[in-house]
């Protein structure tokens, strides 16, 4: 049987949520070129990341289908 959730998960959310909002600081910031907000927008995605894998880590993420 396999698992099939389709990113539905807390981890995948918190990092799509995170990720598109430092994605938008960073493009506004480019768009204006305002580099330190430009900065932070790619810090904030790189953080979306880390906090996927530690929520997938906390078991939040999708679960391992076992045999």
């Amino acid at each position: 049987m396999s698992v099939n959730n389709h990113g539905k998960t807390p981890a995948a959310w918190a990092t799509t949520i995170i990720v598109i909002i430092g994605s938008t600081v960073a493009g506004l910031a480019i768009a204006v070129a305002n580099i330190p907000w430009a900065v932070a927008g790619f810090v904030i995605v790189a953080l979306g990341g880390v906090v996927g894998l530690v929520m997938k880590s906390a078991g939040l993420g999708r679960k391992k289908i076992s045999h």
